[in-house]
């Protein structure tokens, strides 16, 4: 999943508007608008406010599950 799947997803399980999430970011809805339409990027300060705002990590904002790789195992 991209981000902007990750945005809308937590964005709706909050019952948040597209404006709802604007305001509490200080950023136009046109701007969270493009950021779930994978048409620009938050910069990294909206990154962490969302992280943050969702109770989620930045890491899970930022990184597509799609080409995370598995953790090595440890050989003894």
């Amino acid at each position: 999943m991209i981000m902007a799947d990750k945005i809308i997803e937590l964005r709706k399980k909050n019952g948040w508007s597209q404006e709802e999430l604007a305001e509490k970011l200080g950023v136009s809805r046109q701007s969270v608008s493009k950021w779930e339409g994978a048409l620009s990027t938050p910069d990294l300060n909206k990154v962490i406010a969302m992280a943050s705002l969702f109770g989620v990590s930045t890491d899970y904002l930022l990184k597509d599950e799609l080409t995370e790789t598995a953790p090595a195992v440890a050989v003894e």
